[in-house]
């Protein structure tokens, strides 16, 4: 699904990758996105979810959404997550030497966000001077998100989980999620260390002292701020890769948007898009050893530099002659 602007560039881009790690890979085109609104009335039609069931995997490029409220709009991922049950966004961290400000830290972290609920559910009210969005957190979401980060800091033999969270301000909702986590965590039987930050609290070690983190776990709107400022430390949103989780499906998405000023020009970086092919390779189809072998490439033509033109076909061009 390339949806808008520099999606159209670089999913291209991370297909032929994976194209020529999964020879066998059978790939299906669908719409999705902004323009897939503007002809169709839907962000993302049925026959792409159907299409996305069907596959169990997806790869979507990026979505150009308007700033202010169109009737009958709604965001093409909040769509795909919500209707596919992608409860669990998985976004990883890692620095590359001479490439992102933290190569003398070699840092390697996860940063797990529950998905599906919190003020994410957009069920806002408005009289035109009080203006009330609703948060939801349920027990059972909590621990759904507490399950799959337990599953990720197993097959990763991680060593801690840190619990990010604004209970002493939000006991009920934020108290519940804590709790179902640890709890989850405790059944689990797993030998790991587990803390536990507030989220303003999280958010400075983040830009203080990052080497703190291992696995980060913490509801929608938290995860979705935590990560990206977690996304400086691998170079900015620009390389950022992420997928959204569910169970028997998953969306990979590079993180940044839709670039309308420079789509078209073959001036878009797809290495992100590269990545988070790749996190379909790891996390989806079991494949760690090919997923290595494409961000170790990734890595390396990062570290060499960007051409200065052409930087969609060079940088592609340069990790496939990588990985062949």
């Amino acid at each position: 699904m390339p949806g808008d602007g520099i999606g159209k560039e670089v999913i291209p881009a991370a297909v032929q990758v994976l194209q020529t790690v999964l020879p066998d890979l059978e790939t299906v085109e669908a719409p999705a996105g902004w323009e897939t609104f503007e002809q169709t009335g839907q962000s993302v039609p049925d026959s792409t979810l159907d299409q996305i069931r069907a596959c169990g995997a997806g790869l979507f490029g990026a979505v150009q959404s308007p700033l202010y409220k169109v009737d009958g709009y709604r965001s093409a991922i909040l769509t795909m997550r919500q209707e596919l049950g992608l409860y669990a966004n998985i976004r990883p961290v890692k620095s590359i030497a001479g490439v992102t400000p933290s190569a003398e830290k070699a840092l390697d972290m996860i940063v797990v966000r529950e998905n599906s609920e919190g003020l994410y559910i957009s069920r806002e009210t408005s009289d035109g001077e009080t203006a009330v969005a609703e948060r939801v957190i349920t027990r059972s979401a909590s621990r759904r998100i507490a399950e799959k980060t337990v599953e990720l800091a197993r097959s990763q033999g991680r060593q801690k989980i840190t619990i990010v969270h604004k209970a002493n301000v939000l006991p009920l909702t934020d108290g519940l999620f804590r709790d179902s986590v640890r709890d989850v965590i405790a059944e689990s039987g797993l030998d790991i260390e587990v803390d536990e930050l507030l989220i303003d609290v999280a958010a400075l070690k983040m830009v203080g002292e990052p080497e703190r983190f291992d696995v980060a776990v913490t509801t929608n709107l938290f995860g979705d701020i935590l990560s990206d400022a977690a996304a400086h430390w691998g170079g900015g949103l620009g390389l950022a890769p992420s997928l959204n989780w569910g169970d028997g499906v998953a969306v990979a998405e590079p993180v940044h948007g839709s670039a309308p000023d420079i789509a078209g020009q073959g001036l878009a970086n797809p290495i992100a898009a590269i990545l988070s092919g790749a996190m379909l390779v790891r996390y989806v189809w079991q494949l760690p050893d090919i997923a290595d072998k494409i961000e170790q490439a990734a890595a390396e033509v990062m570290q060499a530099g960007l051409p200065a033109s052409q930087i969609t076909a060079g940088v592609t061009s340069a990790i496939l002659q990588k990985l062949s």
